[in-house]
């Protein structure tokens, strides 16, 4: 069904759980749409002019559709209630402790992902709009003692696979909305605002991240690269930039 419906790989731990709530609604959509086609095309035939010369104006008096509409309405109320709120209650309410998941802030600027880890310290350093600069777009205070062993990444965000991982998203300047489809992620980046989501990538590979907000004239190119790797190998990377960092 994944594929009939052309939905993208299932990369993360959760994606199964939100591919089933869209097959769900999408059965329901295709009983409403065959059902309520054949009552069209039988309404036509049944009250055509030729077999019904003179005009009833007592109505439809069966309670059928009546039914039908609350039948509807309790099938849907079943997959809020069973599917949809139990997902979007463990997204919200049931994160998992930073000490034990990869924490990231990903900061959204015109037209671009700017990642930011904490370094060997594990604290985040400060930023500061004053400190804006064309090679400093996030304002990073790398005079902050919290800050001078953070790593900063543009359009690639690097993660283990098979461990939770926070990332506190934010924007410098408009609304945009941080999506990873094959992940099933997304979440608006509010200016002023720094809003925590989180995910588990269960699958070694290549991802997009995509701006799903209108953003402004470049915001078709707002894209940014994923990248899951073993958790030895985002080891060796968070190692290597700590290195280059201390030989700058």
């Amino acid at each position: 069904m994944q594929e009939l419906l052309g939905l993208p790989v299932q990369a993360s731990a959760h994606a199964a759980e939100i591919d089933r709530m869209i097959v769900i609604l999408h059965w329901l959509m295709l009983v409403l749409f065959v059902g309520w086609g054949i009552f069209f095309v039988y309404t036509l035939i049944r009250f055509r002019a030729s077999a019904n010369p003179k005009a009833d104006y007592h109505g439809v008096k069966s309670h059928a559709s009546t039914y039908l509409e609350v039948a509807v309405a309790l099938i849907e109320a079943v997959i809020l209630v069973a599917f949809a709120i139990p997902a979007w209650t463990t997204r919200v309410n049931a994160f998992p402790p930073e000490d034990g998941a990869t924490v990231v802030h990903l900061i959204a600027k015109q037209f671009a992902w700017h990642s930011v880890y904490a370094g060997p310290d594990g604290r985040f350093g400060r930023r500061d709009a004053s400190l804006v600069t064309p090679t400093n777009e996030i304002g990073l205070d790398r005079s902050d003692p919290n800050g001078a062993d953070d790593i900063y990444t543009i359009n690639q965000l690097n993660l283990p696979v098979d461990t939770p991982v926070i990332v506190y998203v934010s924007s410098m300047d408009v609304i945009h909305s941080f999506a990873i489809n094959s992940m099933r992620v997304k979440q608006d980046a509010i200016p002023g605002i720094e809003t925590p989501v989180w995910f588990e990538p269960n699958m070694v590979g290549d991802f997009q991240i995509n701006c799903s907000q209108l953003c402004g004239l470049g915001h078709y190119r707002m894209r940014g690269a994923v990248t899951v790797m073993s958790t030895g190998d985002f080891e060796s990377f968070l190692d290597e930039e700590t290195a280059r960092l201390a030989a700058d």
